[in-house]
């Protein structure tokens, strides 16, 4: 669930939803989404000084905490 909903939060931010991908992997400290956009959209899911991805990272923690785990969001270029 958690990888649909970044899937979705960054195809409404991005202008080629097309390219947006989402896959899930295991990490050190739990599940770790990697998220890859196209290259001319990276500055659109980072934001200026990095809010968008801080959001993102936010959103992803609090929905993550619900169900007792604990997921990271890496913005792949």
């Amino acid at each position: 669930m958690e990888k649909d909903l970044i899937e979705y939060i960054a195809k409404s931010l991005v202008d080629d939803p097309a390219s947006v991908s989402v896959t899930e992997t295991e990490g050190d400290r739990g599940p770790v989404l990697q998220l890859s956009v196209a290259q001319g959209d990276i500055g659109k899911v980072i934001g200026k000084y990095g809010r968008i991805a801080k959001a993102l990272r936010t959103v992803l923690s609090a929905y993550s905490s619900k169900d007792g785990k604990r997921c990271s969001l890496e913005i792949l270029d």
